[in-house]
């Protein structure tokens, strides 16, 4: 189709620019020879008396073309009306001078004629031809503007390449639940003649990256059968009515093309609960809303169309378009475990040249709380470090480095911070692994680094040995501690606490909160829960928090919270005393080293320095402020909610 407007547009210039050409030759013709000569009448009829001419053509257009007996040529022009031999007579010329001279009359071109007419008509259809252009051009304009409720969704080609089962790793479960619809695509006498009906909407619900997209198309790859993709906000347009308008297209598209899929992304950017709109019912999103149920409760039975749609937020969907008969299948697709993560790096570590040191099972082991879009952002980091440093393959300390650069943040080793702040991050990060690293029921440490990555000045990266899905009043008490542990350091150390531990405040406030009034830890308030959360549905953000209880009970809670800190705050300074020569040797070594980890951290945790061909390491001296000085530690980050649950400062 595309073709065939280009080849007219094409005619159409090529006309305009043919009558221009015309025109301007028309006008201006091209200049004679200029070898021969022009001569006047009257310079002809004397050549004539001599008897000099021997021919003379006339042409069409009362021009005369002279030939000399000495081979001379001249050309000559004799005044329209009358012929040739009277107007020479008239001359002088006489009948015997007339005859010694041959006379040929050319006969008439058609082609002059029509070059009259054409010349003639040319600026009529010089300007009928930009009419039309003006036209064509003002038509188009007709057609986008009536093609604004048209669907923008994208359709993909069964026959092309497309991403298949084997490219979607770490959601086993979800691959089977859609394995179902792939069969119904291709087989659906088989279901049928069992009198069976597939759904005509599936739900994918996940957090962002755990692969519904991916999984989407390749329910289409397997099926090969076309795929339509378009978001949830195409929809919406500031015009009511153009979103119910592209639904009722898109299904019409899916229809024709059926089999086929139609996949809807972040749906609930449409499909949010009715009634909570700024315009009542005449709200362009519940209109939109409204006409999805409708095309979806009226498919025909031998329609195969299916429906897929993708949401973090289900919590949000109106329950209309959650009933049996319209998505009633809900498909979850978790963030993957330690072998769905291995599944996942086997797949994305395809065309790549891994060197035979890396370790996948360690790597999955070392990205709990990891989405698949994280470990192939981590996979694509390693192999961009790796091209960096001038490398053949991707070895294991590059895949180390892309940990730290998606947890973290790349590192700024150009940061420039005075020896005050190097040595109180190193005290703030060692009191961290200190306390976790000697707790019962805390994560393991994995790493220890003071080396600024992002917006953070150092981090402890704890390592949960099997993914958990379930926590204890215990293991929360032992995160509240290591939560504390840097900020024991510094006032142990140095007398007074800094900006450095606010992050880590927050973290252990949220957590006690939580422990008090949404898991029921309390021994004090009992196993009940407090306050019950509001949300505001277009934004999907939490807006209040509804108190259920009276103030007598928030004193309690105040209490509680606070009696939690300061026993988590307790043990951590205890065992900070009590650990005080490790934490002076792990604080020189991080200053030395700036990064701990594997044996080397484990030989620092038992009290044993590490080998260096220097002095040997002494604990750095304290710090003698001066009047007036003030110290400011390093900013500290945001904890990442993907870092292993006993991270304390990611």
């Amino acid at each position: 189709m595309t073709t065939n407007r280009w080849l007219r547009n094409s005619f159409a210039y090529l006309v305009i620019l043919a009558a221009i050409a015309a025109l301007f030759f028309t006008a201006f013709p091209p200049a004679g020879d200029k070898e021969v000569a022009t001569i006047g009448f009257s310079g002809l009829a004397k050549d004539v008396r001599e008897g000099s001419v021997s021919r003379i053509s006339v042409g069409s257009d009362d021009r005369l073309n002279l030939e000399y007996s000495d081979k001379r040529r001249a050309v000559s022009r004799k005044e329209p009306g009358g012929p040739i031999s009277q107007q020479l007579r008239d001359y002088g010329v006489t009948p015997e001078q007339l005859e010694a001279v041959t006379i040929v009359v050319a006969e008439p071109s058609q082609f002059g004629n029509w070059m009259g007419i054409l010349f003639n008509l040319l600026p009529l259809v010089f300007f009928g031809a930009i009419l039309l252009f003006m036209l064509r051009q003002a038509q188009g304009s007709n057609n986008q503007a009536m093609s604004f409720g048209k669907s923008r969704a994208r359709m993909f080609i069964a026959n092309k390449s497309t991403v298949t089962f084997a490219d979607v790793a770490g959601v086993e479960e979800a691959k089977q639940e859609l394995q179902e619809v792939v069969e119904f695509l291709k087989f659906p006498d088989k279901f049928v003649a069992l009198g069976a009906r597939i759904p005509k909407g599936v739900l994918l619900v996940g957090p962002p990256g755990t692969g519904k997209t991916m999984l989407s198309r390749a329910v289409a790859g397997e099926a090969g059968v076309p795929f339509f993709s378009i978001s949830g906000s195409e929809f919406v347009e500031m015009f009511v009515g153009v979103g119910a308008s592209r639904v009722r297209d898109l299904f019409e598209q899916a229809k024709r093309n059926a089999p086929c899929i139609v996949f809807i992304d972040e749906i609930d950017a449409v499909g949010r609960q009715r009634g909570a709109g700024l315009g009542g019912s005449h709200d362009e999103r519940e209109q939109t809303l409204n006409q999805i149920l409708v095309e979806m409760d009226g498919f025909d039975q031998g329609t195969s169309v299916i429906v897929l749609a993708a949401t973090n937020r289900p919590d949000v969907l109106d329950h209309a378009l959650l009933r049996p008969g319209r998505f009633d299948r809900q498909v979850v697709l978790p963030p993957p475990d330690v072998a769905g993560r291995r599944a996942v790096l086997d797949v994305h570590a395809k065309g790549k040249p891994i060197d035979t040191s890396v370790d996948l099972d360690v790597l999955a082991k070392q990205t709990p709380g990891f989405s698949g879009a994280d470990l192939a952002n981590l996979l694509n980091e390693a192999a961009i470090l790796a091209a960096r440093r001038n490398r053949r393959t991707v070895g294991m300390s590059e895949m180390e480095e892309a940990i730290d650069r998606v947890v973290a943040g790349p590192e700024r080793r150009s940061r420039v911070i005075s020896e005050l702040e190097k040595r109180r991050t190193a005290y703030h990060e060692a009191g961290h692994a200190i306390v976790g690293r000697f707790l019962e029921q805390h994560d393991p440490v994995h790493k220890i680094s003071i080396v600024a990555h992002g917006m953070m000045g150092g981090y402890t990266r704890f390592l949960p040995e099997e993914d958990r899905h379930m926590w204890t009043r215990s293991q929360f008490e032992d995160r509240l501690a290591a939560s504390l542990g840097g900020h024991c350091a510094e006032k142990l150390v140095f007398g007074e606490m800094s900006t450095g531990a606010q992050n880590d405040l927050e973290v252990a406030t949220n957590l006690a909160r939580k422990m008090v009034c949404e898991y029921g830890m309390s021994d004090v308030l009992g196993p009940r829960t407090f306050g019950r959360k509001e949300e505001l549905i277009f934004l999907g953000r939490e807006i209040s928090e509804q108190k259920n209880y009276s103030e007598k009970i928030a004193e309690a809670i105040d209490e509680e919270i606070r009696r939690l800190i300061a026993n988590a705050h307790d043990r951590a300074l205890s065992m900070l005393t009590d650990r005080r020569d490790v934490l002076d040797l792990m604080a020189a070594e991080l200053i030395k080293r700036e990064t701990l980890e594997g044996a080397d951290l484990e030989k620092v945790f038992q009290g044993q320095p590490l080998e260096s061909e220097g002095p040997p390491t002494q604990a750095p001296p304290l710090p003698t402020e001066q009047p007036g000085e003030q110290l400011a530690p390093a900013p500290r980050g945001r904890s990442r909610p993907r870092l292993a649950p006993g991270a304390t400062t990611p």
